[in-house]
């Protein structure tokens, strides 16, 4: 209850983002190969940002 108003950091915005477009890509992969595949480009470019933000701090 108490962490009901804490606001998410920007690790984990981008962990859920990440997450979604994996998802996507899942979902994708069954009808559109190409689309399938550039959501997970997108998806990897966010765990980039990721990983370049858990280096930092």
């Amino acid at each position: 209850m108490f962490g009901l108003f804490k606001k998410k950091s920007e690790v984990e915005k981008l962990d859920k983002k990440y997450e979604k477009l994996l998802e996507e890509a899942y979902k994708l992969s069954t009808t559109n190969r190409t689309l399938s595949d550039a959501k997970t480009a997108e998806a990897n470019a966010v765990l980039d940002e990721i990983e370049k933000l858990k280096k930092k701090g």
